[in-house]
This record gives structure tokens, sequence and C-alpha cells, in this order.
């Protein structure tokens, strides 16, 4: 590998979980770091808003959120956008509420296994404010070194007693104190089960029905290597905007700024950010150097390979990291046009090309289910469908994903998925390219229905004709072997990055 370029983690089965100490408290991260919103990005540096009410203390914040989340499924990233723009935070106090939301969710069946130990009458009959209030607290004790257990405990039983009357902020202390006296046993890793999937959902803090699936799509020790991986903490990445200037200059940028940037392993033109902060709050954004995205993502593009001059169809673009990464590659010449259902959305992209001064690109709205009545047949050297999916490899950006999302939800899914590819197909031209990919890791989903796909389709195949950059990458990590047919899985815990899946087919002449 080429000196400098960032390592696949190499984590599987337990390794790199971190369970055994207890990771370090990372106020001021922000863990949905590219792609899944920017929770702290709008944490003011001045003072609390004044105004007739004492203003709420971090702790407080997270647990209002923690219960606007739980109880009405808002998402968390908006929520909390939500709770910052109000609170007008110090930086690092809003780093410590973005902390506790994230972790909390994240965290939230391992923490419960834990709390019901010390809840004589079941965590099922507490109020919910109650509840996030000491899964919150129990987070910070059993989790985050940097914070001093008697602040969590001290803070938590403030705020019971405000909350609620005395018998409430005993209880709290209670058990937050019986937490703290037994933290040295109560690790995660140590966890034991005769069953794998409870054992795998207990330790890493997901929903059994999900573990399961993901033990018979992969094995129990990838599965597990897959729960550990969604729970680190995201780093930044951003996407070099190669008709600025080139990556070397773009991290030379990076690095007399102060950042610690390195090429990416996996992305030609991706840049990995260990704790890059608010990206998008940079002159280098400003001015169009760069994009924020995911390292896993900024791959799709470049499977697709457009070439300059060629008419391209994003069809579910928002909020158009793909379609600007195609204009790009294809050096501004051509068309990409990018589509999205919401002329909300559709300005999103609009957004994008202008920052980019990329001219190449056009912003449409519709349902991709009536593109083929917008467009004639076959008139598309290349047809992009990233398709919406169940999210599932992207929770260590949104935490609730794995909380929300039900096997019904995966099942309804696929079945737009299989109108969306039908519905698109038709616009490739003979010898043209139809990527497909998601930002998850079920087979339903990706393998499964590419396979369907191509047996009613048989006028596409899958086609192994891959940028080699990348496709030796991902030999060397193993991610492709030498039956590599044109499909690739990515697992968040190859690179560090977010799950996804990409298929590349072409149309037969």
């Amino acid at each position: 590998m080429t000196e400098g370029n960032r390592k696949p983690s190499g984590n599987s089965g337990n390794g790199g979980n971190g369970m055994k100490s207890k990771p370090k408290a990372r106020h001021g991260h922000k863990r949905p770091a590219n792609g899944g919103g920017k929770p702290a990005q709008t944490a003011q540096t001045g003072q609390q808003q004044p105004g007739t009410r004492k203003a709420k203390s971090p702790r407080e914040l997270a647990m209002d959120t923690l219960v606007k989340v739980a109880g009405t499924g808002a998402y968390s990233n908006l929520q909390l956008n939500r709770t910052l723009q109000d609170a007008g935070l110090q930086r690092a106090d809003a780093g410590l509420v973005t902390e506790l939301v994230y972790g909390t969710i994240q965290r939230q069946a391992t923490l419960d296994y834990w709390l019901s130990r010390f809840v004589s009458k079941g965590l099922h009959k507490l109020e919910p404010w109650v509840h996030q209030l000491l899964r919150m607290s129990a987070y910070q004790l059993l989790y985050l070194d940097r914070i001093p257990p008697h602040a969590a405990v001290n803070e938590a039983v403030t705020i019971a007693k405000k909350r609620g009357h005395s018998g409430i902020s005993g209880m709290v202390n209670g058990v937050l104190r019986s937490i703290d006296r037994g933290r040295g046993e109560l690790q995660a890793s140590d966890i034991k089960n005769a069953d794998p999937i409870v054992q795998i959902a207990l330790r890493h803090s997901y929903p059994e029905w999900l573990v399961g699936r993901w033990v018979a799509a992969y094995g129990a020790e990838t599965a597990e290597a897959i729960c550990a991986a969604g729970n680190e903490h995201p780093h930044s990445s951003v996407r070099v905007n190669t008709l600025r200037g080139s990556r070397e200059e773009i991290i030379g940028l990076l690095k007399a700024a102060g950042y610690d940037a390195v090429p990416s392993f996996i992305a030609p033109a991706g840049i990995a950010i260990d704790r890059g902060g608010n990206l998008a709050d940079t002159d280098g954004f400003r001015e169009g150097l760069w994009s924020v995205q995911d390292e896993s993502s900024m791959l799709v593009a470049e499977v697709v390979a457009p070439k300059a001059g060629m008419q391209v169809l994003d069809c579910c673009a928002a909020p158009g990291g793909k379609s600007t990464h195609l204009a790009e590659l294809m050096g501004g010449k051509g068309k990409v046009w990018a589509n999205d259902l919401h002329a909300h959305k559709r300005d999103l992209i609009v957004t994008q090309t202008e920052r980019l001064k990329l001219r190449n690109v056009e912003a449409i709205t519709e349902d991709a289910l009536k593109l083929a009545e917008r467009f004639k047949p076959q008139s598309m050297d290349a047809v992009l469908l990233d398709a919406p999916c169940s999210g599932f490899g992207v929770i260590r950006r949104k935490p609730e994903i794995k909380w929300t999302k039900t096997a019904g939800d995966v099942s309804d899914i696929a079945a737009v998925q299989q109108q969306l590819l039908n519905a698109v197909c038709g616009l490739v031209r003979p010898g043209g390219v139809l990527v497909y990919s998601t930002c998850t890791i079920e087979k339903d989903e990706n393998e499964q229905q590419v396979a369907r796909f191509l047996q009613e389709h048989p006028e596409f195949e899958l086609d192994r004709n891959w940028p080699e950059a990348i496709a030796s990458q991902l030999r060397q990590a193993g991610v492709i072997g030498e039956h590599f047919d044109g499909q690739a899985q990515l697992l968040p815990q190859h690179f560090d990055s977010d799950g996804f899946y990409i298929a590349r087919m072409v149309k037969r002449p």
C-alpha cells in the first residue's frame, strides 16, 4: 500500500470493538461526520441566549432530545439540530450534547441490560424522561472516561429533582451510584449468552432480529464485526473537486490549516481527516475545492466511470454528492441529469453545483418511476440508481435506524427498488452502463435484488470492468476475490467507512 494512505481497520469478530476499556469522551466530535446530518454545526461560540427561564444544562438538553426522538420517531440528527440551534451553546457543550444523544441511542440495549439489574420495579414502568435520564447517565459512567463519575451522577440527580419528586431523585441517585461502584464488572465484552445472536445483540446493542439476519447472511464472526463497527465514531472525509486542484494540493491546504489529512485508501479523490469538525464550514468547501462525502459513497461515481461528453442520469440524486462527482469525472463536459422527487431537494443539488462551479449538471424534479416518460428510450450512456434503502450501512451516523426499522421495512423498500430498476433500465443505450447502489448491507436489497433484475432483464449483465485503482484496493482488503463479477459489498469494518453495495451492469450491444 502507498505510504500515508489510510489503512483498512482489520476489525473482525471482537477485534477493535473497544469494549474492555471505555472509549474516550469526544466532546465536540460530530458523530455524523459525512452524509448523516451535522448536528453540532449550528453550535454558536457565544453565550447562551438570555430568556425568561433559566437555560437548560447540556445534559438536560440531551435528555429532552432523547425523549423526543424515542417518543415521536424524529430523526436524531434533525432533532439535535433544532435543540442546538435554539440553545446557542458553547462548542464544548454542543459537543457533549451530541455525544450523549448519539451514544445513548447507540448503546441503549446494553445500557438497559445493566440498568435492569438495579431498577427493581422494571424499566417498563419508568416515565420516559426518567428512563432516558438513567440511560444517558449510565452511558457517561460506562463509556466516557473523561467525564468524572460524580459530575454525571450529581447532574442526573439535579435534573430528577427539577423534573420529579424526591422519590425519583433518590431512585436515580441510588441506581447510578450502584452502577458507578460496579463499573469494573459491567463490561459489555463479558456478557455471555448461550445463544450467539442474543450475546451479540446485548454486547453491541442491536435488536436481535437484525443480528439474526446478519448472522444468517455473513456468519456470527462477521456479524459481530459489523455491529462493533457500527458503534464506532465516523471519521471525516472530503472529496476533492479535481477540476479545481489535485488531491495532493488539497491535502497541503488542509494540513496548513491544521487538519490531520491523508489520502483515502479506497477513493481516488478522497481525503480522510481525523476529527475534522464541520468541514462544510470552511473556506475550501465554500470555494468549491472539496465536498464532504463518505469514502464508500465516493466509489459509486468512480464505478460508473463516465467519460467527457456523455449523457448521464442520476435517478435519485439529492443532495447531489454523486451527481457532482460524475460531473467532475466528466471534466465538466457532457450532461448529468440530477433528478429528485422533491423540489426542495432539487434546490440542494443546485446549491452544490453552483458552489463547485459545475456547468454540466441539470437538476430536475420528477418521480423516478416516471423518468422513462421524460427521456427517450436508450438515450443515456449511463444511468445511476442510488436507490432508497434501509440504510443499515450508515448506523454509526444515524444510530436510531437500528431501533426504528423492521424486517417489514426491508421487504417494503426492496419492492420499491425493484420497481425503480424496472422503470429506468430502458433508458440505457445498448453498450451503456447501469449502476445500482445502496447504503445498506441487506442482501434482499442488494445481491438478491440485482440477481432478480438480471433474470428478468437478460439484456443486462454484470460488468467487472471497474477502475483498477479501486478494484486493486478492494482485492487487497479482501472485499472482492478472484470470482469478482462486477458487484461488491463494502461492510463498515472494511475501511472504517459506511457500508455500501455497488453493482455495475452493462446493456448488451
